[in-house]
């Protein structure tokens, strides 16, 4: 590795995700949990709510927060393939600032915030934003790098 990427990934590195998030996204991710919650699946009694219509649910942004934990990996962490796999150790401070409706199109983006070597971790600022370039959900991912064996 370079002196300036010292570790398997480095402040600034960034990856994004985009997607419209359709119907069937939210039956299909209300069915595998069974979140049948009327604010994801009752568009009649959403429509009588201050939204106005059906809420996609906040789950199902982490899960593409996921998506970009993973294409971090992918992009920058592929010179450590075997000697060290990199898992998820969750997400912290995850907030849904504004409502993502079905037909919106949501961007992730992931950005690393700090290594800590020591630790063998990384931590991103994650920031979803809709097609308005609103801010819908924010989050900090964590991600530990651990040695494979023989490492």
């Amino acid at each position: 590795m370079s002196e300036a990427r010292s570790f398997y990934v480095s402040v600034g590195d960034a990856v994004s995700f985009s997607k419209t998030v359709g119907e069937s996204d939210v039956y299909l991710f209300a069915g595998i949990t069974g979140d049948l919650s009327s604010n994801h699946v009752n568009e009649q009694v959403m429509a009588k709510s201050r939204f106005g219509r059906r809420v996609v649910h906040g789950a199902l942004l982490v899960g593409f927060m996921s998506t970009c934990s993973t294409r971090m990996i992918e992009t920058f962490g592929a010179g450590a393939r075997g000697s060290v796999t990199a898992v998820a150790l969750g997400y912290e401070r995850i907030r849904f600032v504004a409502p993502v409706f079905i037909g919106d199109t949501v961007t992730v983006q992931y950005r690393i915030s700090r290594v800590e070597p020591e630790r063998a971790r990384s931590y991103g600022e994650i920031t979803v934003t809709n097609q308005e370039d609103t801010v819908v959900a924010v989050a900090e991912g964590i991600l530990k790098w651990v040695p494979d064996h023989g490492s």
